[in-house]
């Protein structure tokens, strides 16, 4: 038994070739080597068997890295043995062959079962929905198998008939040149099968639009932007094929008072000058209700608090954040006398206070004044 060629040597690619390279070394082999231009040549067909295992192997990424590896004798090992005619080929590369040469290789049958649509669905929640989750049940319209006539199309007691055209593959053939031109036949669509009395209800269509309830659980910590998928309630296959999923899309509402990031939930509280001075106890509303937060002495406009596990719930865990209060100190206004007079005679006192320390560094000399 002969040894194999090289991969990269059969396709004439450099060993870093990228995908459009290996496609389009391949797209010229397989048009010289087709066996439809080149009947009965056995070096045809073995030159047209080499390229498509070499361009199986190289435009996988897990095989290339076997082979680049270890070689021939690495992909053996892995269980990959090529192709064993020309049926595996065109059924691996139909639809390459199809985007090559506007045909398909030929020898495929169709399979008419095709999985229905998925459908979309916008679900709009609030704030707090969104955060601690909840269960919503929704209309939706979708295409259905029509009870009529079971899906197939046809009106009861009849049935589908085999197209008289293309003989039930979906497509016809004309000769041209080297090649056999594939085209869908127009009589039957490309389906292989014609309806001579379509049902009544359904048109021949098989589907039915209709309404369908659906209960939707909304996790806890979903965010705008979020989905869902809900498999199999999409709309109906085609000729028995599987339903398709449904897709939920979550656009929450904004909250007055508190906005998110993440799993962490962000609001401000507004201080007066007395409580960030001298240190407070105040309420606040957190996700679940009002908590105590204590103000130190000394508070400074900005300043962060932390209260830890009063955030969001986190979709991947369901461990909660954590709720971060800013202090927003409001600049007293409007005072009366009195209070101007207290507010004048602490700010003497501070004056004296600055003027004090700053007496002490400079008498403490330049290298106290530079620190």
């Amino acid at each position: 038994m002969a040894a194999k060629r090289d991969y990269y040597e059969v396709l004439g690619v450099e060993r870093n070739a990228g995908d459009a390279d290996l496609k389009k070394a391949y797209r010229k082999l397989a048009l010289q080597f087709h066996p439809d231009r080149n009947p009965g040549d056995q070096k045809a067909e073995e030159k047209f068997k080499e390229a498509a295992e070499a361009y199986e192997v190289l435009r996988d990424a897990n095989k290339r890295q076997i082979y680049d590896q270890y070689g021939h004798q690495g992909l053996e090992g892995s269980g990959f043995s090529g192709f064993g005619g020309f049926e595996d080929i065109f059924s691996s590369f139909g639809d390459i062959f199809e985007d090559f040469f506007g045909f398909g290789g030929g020898r495929r049958s169709r399979s008419r079962a095709n999985r229905g649509a998925d459908l979309r669905y916008d679900m709009q929640l609030t704030f707090m929905e969104a955060v601690f989750g909840t269960e919503k049940e929704i209309d939706v319209e979708k295409a259905e198998a029509c009870t009529a006539c079971e899906g197939s199309g046809a009106e009861p007691g009849t049935g589908v008939e085999t197209c008289s055209q293309c003989g039930g593959s979906g497509q016809v053939g004309r000769s041209q040149g080297f090649f056999t031109v594939r085209t869908t036949c127009s009589h039957c669509r490309g389906q292989g099968q014609v309806i001579s009395n379509p049902c009544k209800t359904c048109r021949g269509h098989g589907k039915v639009l209709a309404h369908k309830k659906v209960s939707v659980r909304i996790p806890a910590g979903v965010d705008n932007g979020s989905r869902l998928r809900l498999t199999g309630e999409g709309e109906a296959g085609v000729y028995g094929g599987p339903h398709g999923d449904l897709y939920v899309f979550i656009h929450a509402e904004a909250h007055d008072f508190f906005k998110r990031d993440d799993t962490s939930v962000l609001c401000q509280i507004p201080l007066s000058f007395v409580q960030a001075t001298l240190g407070d106890t105040i309420t606040i509303p957190t996700l679940n209700g009002e908590s105590e937060l204590k103000i130190p002495k000394g508070t400074q406009p900005g300043d962060n608090f932390r209260l830890r596990g009063e955030g969001i719930p986190s979709l991947r865990n369901g461990h909660r954040g954590d709720q971060i209060v800013q202090v927003n100190v409001k600049t007293p206004t409007n005072l009366n006398k009195k209070q101007v007079t207290i507010l004048k005679e602490f700010a003497s006192l501070e004056e004296r206070k600055f003027t004090s320390k700053l007496k002490t560094i400079l008498k403490s000399g330049p290298s106290r004044v530079a620190n």
